[in-house]
């Protein structure tokens, strides 16, 4: 800037309001989350005891039932991205082809996700109802019925079909993302290849997979954030049940919160939960400059 000319703070003024907006609904909110997560407070109390990091002690080193909900958030998540993130992809390269009506199959294939979860947590709870499912239906109809139960009761079961909910719900968003990353990998490759003689199987490993690395990795990122905050569908499923088996960590905190009333400690779990998730977007996110 030559010496003399005057600073235009009119640029700052366009920004105003996104900044205000960000301090009132982001730094704000995030200040009194973590003052509170420093208290033993019910709520309620007007003097709330100030116990330092008592909370994150406890979250930390002493809450077994946090960590275990971790563990089966993270079967859920392995779930979702192996089994869900295939069957994104392989719909988005079925549909990626010249196909008769693929525009009907795109929409279908992208319905589940803009559904609610309730309404998806309950049309699912009467397909796993254990007297009239239409799930035990099917089987006893195809002489499995040996194999019939109440699959959301089961401690067995229930945690698996709680992803298959899960995965059922997620598996579009993959899908619409794979598509349009396949959109923009070159024809000329695939058609280069086939002059050379290369089947599908190759194509598939050595053209498509490449050049679909970030896109892999954007979803599963997407992946991990969506199903270890899974919350609603659980709560319209199982509330944790049977015994704990379907235990969250959003669902572990929500019960400290207004399951046990302790605010401060519910908060303290939050924060941990969003670090643990930030260090492992941050990971991923490295991982993908590196595919780039």
């Amino acid at each position: 800037m030559a010496s003399g000319e005057k600073t235009s703070y009119k640029p700052y003024l366009f920004l105003a309001p996104a900044l205000l907006l960000f301090a009132v609904f982001g730094i704000v909110p995030f200040y009194l989350l973590l003052k509170t997560s420093l208290l033993n407070w019910d709520g309620i109390s007007l003097h709330p005891q100030f116990i330092g990091l008592g909370n994150y002690w406890e979250v930390i080193a002493q809450d077994s039932g946090f960590w275990k909900s971790f563990v089966q958030a993270g079967y859920v998540t392995l779930l979702a991205l192996t089994v869900q993130n295939a069957l994104a992809l392989l719909l988005a390269i079925a549909v990626n082809r010249e196909l008769p009506g693929k525009m009907i199959y795109r929409t279908i294939f992208f319905l589940p996700p803009i559904l609610s979860e309730i309404v998806v947590g309950l049309i699912w709870v009467w397909i796993y109802d254990g007297n009239f499912g239409i799930l035990n239906a099917i089987l006893s109809s195809i002489g499995l019925g040996d194999l019939a139960r109440a699959w959301l009761a089961d401690p067995r079961t229930a945690l698996t079909a709680v992803s298959v909910v899960h995965m059922w719900k997620g598996f579009g968003w993959g899908f619409v993302i794979f598509l349009a990353g396949l959109q923009t990998i070159p024809e000329e490759l695939y058609e280069a290849a086939r002059v050379d003689g290369a089947d599908a199987w190759f194509r598939f490993w050595h053209i498509t997979l490449p050049l679909l690395a970030p896109v892999l990795i954007l979803v599963s990122i997407l992946t991990i954030l969506g199903t270890m905050q899974i919350f609603a569908i659980i709560i319209v499923t199982t509330q944790g049940g049977p015994a704990g088996h379907t235990e969250v960590p959003v669902w572990q905190i929500f019960s400290s919160m207004l399951g046990s009333r302790r605010f401060g400690y519910a908060c303290a779990q939050g924060i941990v939960f969003g670090m643990i998730l930030l260090t492992v977007s941050l990971i991923q996110m490295r991982l993908q400059k590196k595919a780039a």
